[in-house]
């Protein structure tokens, strides 16, 4: 190389130099033998002996000088190296594909740590340790230093500045160079420290040490030889190549250096250039009078000519030069005593870094397909899917997503083939962007994208919407604010699964300059299939959710019967996660009593809702017979046990449906309350001076077990008390044991107001879970009970007789009540059910009547034997009495008692 430092034109002309010759010396073929002229050289006496003494002793002056000073240069140059080197692999090592974004990873140690400890091995330094702003590590070759505080200067650095200096650090005395991370706004978020300790820098002096005063001691040996030998063996290095063979070694040197792919430049000690290859001419657009002229003369860029000026190392050192970018590697031509200044080998990555660009955007890429498939269709809730599409979208792909979907999708129906939609979801990098709001309809005319798409079920991409003009037809003003908004390109891709196309999804960018391209819908179109599935899942689960709540909400009472015993409130929330089997029933009885049953089958779905409709309507139809608490779930017992059969599947066990249910019947006219509960939670009762209790009532076991009697509990309440009903849904939950349920549902009733509609939302209130995994049905009741100036009763002798004095009495209150227009219906029937009582009972026998809502008479008897209407024949001469009664009362009947029975019949008031 040394040969190429003169000129490079006029190859033929040039004549080789020492340092060729003295390569070629090497390569020759034909050497001739020694000269005998040896022993004259060797002569003391003579005058060439004189100055053979002479040239030994400016030898050894020589030698010792050179060892000296080869000292001093091999550390000053070590240490200078080791300052480039540092400085070279951090400003490589900070400007590395993957830093920066490790440094927002959630563990960047994880990241950067293998990535920094291969690099300071590949580089041959001490310590590469990536930092945070706050100077913590990240990386160290000694995982414990890791998470510590960083020794060294680091406020330059943060302010933009690479600084390189020589400290005591944590591994020893070290040379250490400390480089910023910038993000692409410039604004530093890391910095990247490498180094080499000072006892690696200087220990290569120390290594060659031995090496020189051997060669000294050899120059000593040759020295003492003789000058001529001396003179024959530089001969000897040259002899057998003549200069064709010369010229033509250099011409191959030649060749080479110009034909290489790497910039080669060679800059002497003033900073003149001294040569440039066709490919560094190529790549630095160099003029053609370059050569020895100043490399800050040639119009490069500033960092680019100082560097190459300074001389000083780099490694893989990258510069903008131009529109290419140049990796660049510079070492000093003097490190072993060759000419001062340097060369610089170029090497453009322009190619290299764009791939790693597109490597890099293609891992991003693939990790937010991941996050889509993780974070999309989390529940099975139509619009939240949609807004998670959106959310995962923004900003790693788009600025701004929207999704439109048809009506029909959000409430769980295949959508129609019309273009109007609905904005079911929006995100974006700001909020204030002025497209369409969540919820308004939009009607997309034809020529938009998105009726393109909805159309043809293929996504249209708009790369510039100022020259959209389907798009700018839609909303002209609209658009008009769009644009000027920023928004400047368009990405639209139809939410299809199959031939079902359920709305389209849009991309809008408006930071990035450059427009949507086929890669970008490439990746949409699979962003946007795989969401599609997520949402045909929630909009299938909302279709049958919604017809299993219909089915279940038509199988509950719509509307509380009007009665005058209760005041009445009551919740029904279904389970968020799907119907269950919760049910509640009011239901009036006889004698103004009213029953009160709240129930739960066991499991959720539509098998769940079914059998509750079943016991519902068994529970209706088994208190028209106006049955005790107990035996009425006796019979419902029974009734699960025969679902249970009736599921049986071919060769298989029985299914256990399973249910529990509370029941009680509340008299007015004594205020007495009587329960019976199969496996259900204890009824609360708030006392009207707000005191609450759990009535004791037996457990008894779930319904469809069998085997085991149901038992009653009896409470007087006084006037003003509230019953609360409950499903255990209210008090059990994943999170809460039930007694824990049970004291939270003692202390929201204490501090409920009185009435049942407060209490309600006062329960609710306080016990409702976030999201229900269980249905919830609540009943509250406050009792009043029937005064004593709305009952008549009278205690009736079993003579014939006291017929009359029945009717007279009767007539003397009805008078009192202002009823006087029913005095004849009224005595009539309770002529017809006692006249039957004395002829066909026993025991005592009494009257009563009730003023309610209608007006009811009662006749007891000790008879357990029930009438029978039937239809006399003409000749008959009885039989007419119960049949007369069923035709003035609006309804009559009978119920039992532990004394005997009750006929009873009801007339509406006037």
């Amino acid at each position: 190389m040394v040969g190429l430092l003169g000129r490079t034109r006029s190859r033929s002309t040039r004549r080789p130099s020492t340092a060729h010759q003295q390569h070629g010396a090497h390569e020759g073929k034909h050497r001739r033998g020694p000269s005998n002229g040896r022993r004259s050289a060797l002569g003391g006496r003579s005058v060439a002996g004189q100055v053979f003494v002479l040239q030994v002793a400016v030898v050894l002056l020589l030698v010792v000088a050179a060892v000296v000073a080869l000292v001093l240069q091999v550390r000053h140059d070590s240490t200078q190296e080791a300052r480039g080197r540092s400085l070279a692999v951090a400003e490589t090592f900070a400007n590395a594909p993957g830093t920066r974004a490790a440094l927002s990873a959630p563990d960047p140690s994880a990241v950067l740590q293998p990535s920094a400890e291969a690099a300071r091995k590949a580089s041959k330094v001490d310590f590469i340790v990536v930092l945070n702003t706050d100077a913590i590590r990240y990386t160290h070759p000694k995982p414990d230093r890791i998470g510590k505080k960083f020794v060294g200067t680091t406020a330059p650095v943060l302010a933009g500045h690479s600084i390189t200096e020589q400290i005591n650090g944590t591994i020893g005395p070290l040379v250490q160079a400390t480089v910023p991370i910038k993000a692409p706004d410039g604004k530093v978020v890391g910095m990247v420290s490498a180094g080499i300790t000072t006892a690696n820098v200087g220990g290569a002096a120390d290594r060659q040490l031995p090496l020189v005063l051997g060669a000294a001691a050899v120059a000593l040996a040759l020295a003492t030889a003789s000058t001529a030998l001396v003179s024959r063996r530089l001969l000897r290095q040259t002899h057998g190549l003549g200069p064709y063979e010369m010229t033509r070694m250099y011409e191959h040197h030649d060749a080479v250096l110009h034909s290489v792919r790497e910039g080669v430049i060679i800059v002497g000690g003033e900073g003149q250039l001294l040569l440039a290859n066709d490919e560094a001419n190529r790549l630095l657009d160099l003029p053609a009078d370059a050569e020895a002229r100043s490399v800050e003369d040639l119009g490069l860029d500033a960092e680019t000519a100082e560097l190459l000026a300074s001389g000083r190392v780099a490694t893989d050192e990258v510069h903008l030069v131009g529109d290419r970018l140049l990796a660049i590697n510079q070492r000093p031509t003097d490190l072993r005593g060759g000419p001062a200044g340097s060369v610089a080998t170029l090497r453009d990555s322009t190619e290299l870094r764009a791939l790693s660009g597109r490597a890099e955007t293609a891992r991003e890429r693939l990790k937010l397909l991941y996050d889509a498939g993780v974070g999309i269709g989390s529940g099975l809730d139509v619009t939240r899917t949609a807004e998670e599409l959106a959310e995962v979208a923004v900003p790693r792909f788009a600025d701004f997503a929207t999704v439109d979907l048809a009506d029909a999708v959000l409430s769980g129906q295949d959508p129609d083939t019309g273009t109007g939609l609905r904005r079911t979801a929006s995100a974006g990098i700001r909020e204030d962007a002025p497209l369409y709001p969540v919820g308004e309809h939009i009607t997309f005319i034809p020529s938009s994208p998105q009726a393109h798409s909805l159309r043809t079920g293929e996504a249209v991409v708009e790369p510039d919407l100022q020259d959209a003009p389907g798009w700018l037809d839609q909303d002209r003003p609209r658009a008009t604010k769009i644009v000027e908004y920023g928004i400047h390109s368009l990405i639209t891709v139809p939410l299809r699964v199959g031939p079902l196309v359920m709305g389209v999804v849009n991309f809008w960018r408006s930071q990035k300059p450059e427009p949507f391209d086929a890669e970008d819908v490439a990746f949409a179109e699979e962003l946007v299939t795989r969401a599609a599935v997520s949402i045909d899942n929630a909009r299938r689960y909302t279709r049958e959710h919604t017809m299993a709540v219909t089915l279940q909400r038509s199988l509950l009472p719509r509307s509380l019967p009007e009665q005058s015993a209760l005041d009445l409130a009551y919740r029904y929330l279904p389970a968020q996660a799907g119907v269950g089997g919760d049910w509640f029933d009011v239901l009036p009885l006889p004698g103004a009593r009213v029953a009160l049953v709240v129930g739960d089958v066991v499991g959720h779905g539509l098998l769940a809702a079914a059998t509750m409709g079943r016991l519902r309507t068994a529970v209706n139809n088994f208190s028209a017979l106006d049955l005790p608490p107990d035996e009425l779930l006796g019979l419902l017992d029974e009734l699960v046990g025969r679902i249970d059969q009736d599921e049986l599947p071919e060769g298989g066990t029985a299914v256990v449906t399973g249910a529990t249910c509370l029941y009680a019947v509340y008299d007015p006219t004594t205020r007495r309350c009587t329960f019976a509960r199969a496996g259900h939670p204890p009824p609360a009762v708030v006392l009207p001076d707000g005191t609450v209790e759990f009535a004791e009532v037996p457990a008894g076991p779930p319904l469809g077990l069998g085997g085991l009697p149901f038992e009653t509990a009896e409470l007087e309440l006084p006037e003003g008390s509230r019953l609360v009903l409950y499903t255990d849904g209210l008090v059990e939950d994943r999170e809460r044991d039930i007694d824990v349920g049970l004291e939270m549902l003692r202390s929201a009733l204490a501090g409920a107001a009185p009435s049942p509609e407060d209490t309600c939302r006062a329960v609710l209130d306080a016990m409702l879970p976030a999201r229900p995994s269980d249905d919830i049905a609540v009943i509250v009741a406050r009792t009043h009970a029937l005064g004593p100036d709305r009952i008549a009763e009278w205690d009736v002798p079993a003579e014939p007789s006291a017929v009359g004095e029945v009717r007279s009495a009767v007539t003397r209150k009805l008078a009192q009540w202002g009823l006087e227009e029913m005095t004849f219906t009224t005595e009539l029937i309770l002529s017809e059910l006692v006249t039957n009582a004395i002829r066909y009972g026993n025991g005592s026998i009494g009257v009563r009547v009730l003023y309610d809502r209608t007006l009811i008479c009662e006749v007891f008897d000790g008879s357990n034997t029930s009438p029978h209407l039937r239809y006399a024949a003409s000749t008959d001469e009885g039989g007419r009495g119960l049949f007369l009664v069923s035709q003035m009362a609006e309804r009559w009947g009978t119920r039992y008692t532990p004394e005997g029975k009750v006929i009873w019949a009801e007339q509406p008031l006037p």
